[in-house]
């Protein structure tokens, strides 16, 4: 099974997705953006752009989930962006006519609650060093909400071991129970969020 966390940057995929994989035995995190840096890093300036709009990047992270399916027994999970329809079913709607059983979850809150976690995640800096997300946040959501990117899971008012129980209960997975207290919970998605900071 692949879990694919869809969202709005700063929405909290990553996070969620850790936190799925810490709870979720022999489950492994499969970051796509990975692939798009080092893209970025291979390709001279004038050809680098949003990966997520070049055909090597979607053809490549389609062929390595279905080779992760093929040859892994536990739960995938991708934390990824993906709004364009086009791009969506080039590699969710291709691994599905494979044969893979692909579950996707768009994580979705108010704009002001979006706002408060990118500014969090980019202290001390403040939203001017995640000026992209911002930017596209507003379309971001609006396409997010349309029903082809269901299943739709609000996060408002719940925390990330809240949003991943109801991704896992969703998806008819047994997960650990989170022992977290509000401190632990805190450190932890600190933790995180300073593994994924990426540069350049």
């Amino acid at each position: 099974m692949l879990l694919w966390i869809n969202g709005p940057f700063g929405g909290g995929k990553t996070i969620t997705a850790h936190e799925l994989s810490r709870r979720l035995p022999g489950s492994v995190v499969c970051d796509p953006e990975c692939i798009g840096y080092g893209m970025h890093r291979m390709l001279p300036p004038s050809l680098r752009s949003d990966f997520r709009d070049l055909p090597p990047w979607r053809h490549s992270v389609r062929e390595l989930l279905w080779h992760t399916l093929r040859s892994y027994q536990g739960p995938v999970i991708v934390p990824m962006t993906l709004t364009d329809s086009a791009h969506f079913d080039e590699i969710v709607g291709a691994l599905r006519a494979d044969g893979a059983d692909v579950r996707h979850f768009a994580l979705l809150a108010e704009p002001g609650t979006v706002l408060k976690r990118i500014r969090e995640r980019s202290w001390p800096l403040g939203l001017k060093n995640d000026r992209w997300a911002v930017d596209h946040l507003e379309r971001c959501l609006a396409t997010l909400h349309q029903p082809e990117f269901a299943q739709h899971v609000h996060t408002d008012d719940r925390s990330v071991a809240e949003v991943a129980d109801a991704i896992a209960a969703s998806a008819g997975l047994a997960m650990a129970p989170s022992a977290d207290g509000p401190v632990r919970d805190w450190l932890r998605r600190k933790a995180t969020a300073v593994r994924h900071i990426r540069f350049g």
